[in-house]
């Protein structure tokens, strides 16, 4: 304890060291200290370099040469925000996490990049506040005709954030406004939805993602899209075709800025991939930052007992502190404040130390997000994309050998082609046919993977969209073929009740032709029946065995669309298992019944039909 607390007073003291954005950050290596009438500022090395400053003879016009180069003085002199814990209105300056998030800015913006970021938000630290600020120094300080847009889930987000502009601009120190009128919004042309910083004139205009069109056609320079999570994902509704249509006007140039934030809403939706694109290098022109929340400064408590308190710490609160550096008072503060959750998942999703956890949006999460997290890191999208045949054509129904045919817009990724020798499992999820309907999905599973050290079970191919049923019976079958005819695993409750009545037409057919396809037992002792029927006995049976190969890392997943079902994947109150409402997890249930069969079989190694394996199959699923 006495190391402890040691450790402790050091870490807290790093925490109190004093911030002046006036007399600047003498901390900052991007700084340099300089004298006038008698006082030393620390200025940014680049305002030491511009030749007005030699010219500047009264502190004003220091000031004013100032305010070009250094945001944070800027924000303190001439910004006054609402505080939240007063309630009061004080100048902005600028807590840690916005500084470290305006070190980021900054450094872009001197290297003359264009500005790109996608923030994943957290509670109480002013996050958009920053970015709408940010926007209002490029305006009044930088650029002229330098046009804003601000774009939320709902038009009143959106005019909330433009109401802190308004408050800006109306308390702005006259001693350093420039124009020959006041600062403030004047209606333009009679849009309800622009505003106009007369003598700036730029151009400052809100709306939602629920009026897509709003947004065609304008000319800004600056985008500040809010709340990205939860814009509606629909086919009228489409938040990837609404980025584009912003991100259209916007040119790429030196202080332009494209601002994308949110706080998390799950996964698989628009926002989670485009945060997993920024965080992959060289796939995103979009810079990710996140504040966990023992950055922020109010979630602290006295810790008056400290034995008492480590005492009283779970596995999780410990590791705090050794992984992330938490102080005593900021363990306190958490531990206190899980006494009103439920439960840890709840109080995760809303005091977030990590990514993951913040977009872990249920309590009812089947699958741990730090296993997912793990299992994600094999992931890798760019395998090669194309369509299996048995035919030159494309033309799955021919009769012929497989093969396997690249084009760009094939639906089928390969990630390792097949190998002499290999054992292969083909798992089938069938879905629908329309666009809104769940996705048909076929994935191969090798059961010994290629890699000498893990010979763990790996996917090597993914074939999913939508398809009419018979159509997807003659790709699977092509696969299969194609992947030295693998087990062939359909699950077979949507065929079985089709009400087209061609369903089981469909499993007679294959099992005709196909030479290795997966049977079970059926009411007589022997029957078998095609296909691997999901119900209540055999889903959690399934389900679980999944949750035990993610848990322990056992197979090598390809494909990260698995990975976000799987974080969408929910516990309901009966029960049973469901994806989160408007997700999918077709998926999800090709690994999940594809690695069921294979540890069933483990002991027999290559499958052999025999009566002893099929009443073991139907054992192990009552069981």
């Amino acid at each position: 304890m006495k190391e402890l607390l040691k450790e402790n007073a050091l870490r807290n003291s790093r925490l109190r060291l004093s911030y002046d954005p006036v007399s600047g950050d003498s901390d900052d290596p991007g700084r340099r200290p300089y004298s006038f009438s008698g006082k030393t500022y620390y200025l940014p090395c680049d305002m030491l370099e511009d030749p007005k400053l030699m010219t500047v003879g009264n502190e004003h016009d220091l000031a004013l040469l100032r305010f070009k180069y250094d945001f944070p003085f800027w924000a303190a002199t001439c910004v006054v925000i609402n505080d939240k814990i007063s309630s009061r209105d004080i100048a902005f300056v600028l807590n840690r996490p916005q500084r470290r998030l305006v070190a980021l800015l900054e450094s872009e913006r001197r290297a003359g990049r264009p500005l790109r970021l996608i923030m994943l938000k957290a509670r109480q630290w002013g996050g958009s506040t920053l970015i709408q600020i940010y926007f209002a120094w490029i305006q009044i300080v930088h650029c002229r005709n330098w046009n804003s847009l601000i774009c939320a889930h709902v038009k009143d987000t959106a005019s909330t954030i433009r109401g802190m502009y308004s408050k800006l601009l109306s308390r702005y120190p006259e001693e350093y406004w420039a124009e020959d009128v006041r600062p403030e919004f004047k209606p333009f042309e009679r849009m309800n939805n622009t505003r106009i910083i007369p003598g700036r004139e730029c151009k400052v205009t809100v709306c939602s993602s629920e009026n897509q069109e709003a947004t065609r056609g304008q000319d800004c320079a600056l985008a500040h899209l809010s709340e990205v999570a939860f814009w509606k994902d629909s086919p009228l509704h489409n938040p990837a075709d609404l980025l584009r249509s912003v991100t259209s006007g916007v040119a790429s140039k030196p202080l332009s800025f494209i601002a994308m934030e949110s706080t998390a809403n799950g996964v698989g939706n628009f926002f989670h991939r485009e945060w997993l694109r920024a965080n992959t290098p060289g796939a995103s022109d979009k810079i990710p930052f996140f504040v966990p929340w023992h950055e922020v400064d109010i979630n602290r408590s006295d810790v008056d007992d400290p034995d008492a308190l480590w005492a009283s710490l779970d596995a999780y609160e410990r590791d705090l502190w050794s992984k992330h550096g938490c102080s005593l008072e900021a363990i306190k503060w958490y531990h206190d404040k899980r006494l009103g959750f439920p439960d840890h998942r709840s109080m995760m999703a809303e005091y977030p130390t990590t990514p993951e956890e913040a977009f872990s949006s249920t309590v009812r999460s089947v699958f741990s997000s730090e296993d997912v997290a793990l299992l994600r890191q094999g992931c890798s999208e760019k395998g090669e994309r194309g369509e299996v045949s048995c035919s030159w054509r494309g033309d799955s129904g021919c009769t012929g050998e497989a093969r396997f045919i690249a084009c760009d817009d094939g639906k089928c990724t390969v990630w390792r082609h097949p190998r002499i020798g290999g054992d292969y499992i083909v798992s089938v999820d069938i879905g629908g046919r329309s666009r809104d309907s769940d996705y048909s999905v076929v994935c191969v599973l090798d059961r010994h993977s290629e890699d000498p050290e893990s010979r763990k079970p790996e996917i090597v191919a993914q074939w999913r969209g939508h398809i009419d049923h018979d159509l997807l019976a003659r790709k699977a079958d092509a696969i299969g073929r194609y992947y030295c005819d693998a087990l062939l695993v359909v699950e077979s409750n949507s065929w079985e009740s089709s009400s087209e009545g061609q369903g089981r037409f469909i499993l007679d057919s294959i099992s005709k032709s196909y030479p290795n396809l997966y049977y079970r037992t059926g009411e007589g002792v022997s029957s078998r029946l095609p296909g691997f029927h999901t119900n209540i006995r055999t889903k959690p049976a399934v389900i679980a065995n999944l949750v035990a190969y993610v848990r322990e890392q056992d197979y090598i997943e390809r494909s990260t669309t698995a990975c976000d079902e799987m974080l969408q994947y929910e516990s309901l109150p009966d029960g049973g298992y469901s994806a989160s409402r408007g997700c999918h997890d077709d998926v999800l249930m090709t690994r999940a019944i594809a690695l069921y069969v294979h540890s069933i079989a483990g002991r027999h190694g290559r499958f052999c039909f025999t009566a002893e394996l099929y009443h073991h199959l139907l054992d192990s699923c009552i069981r």
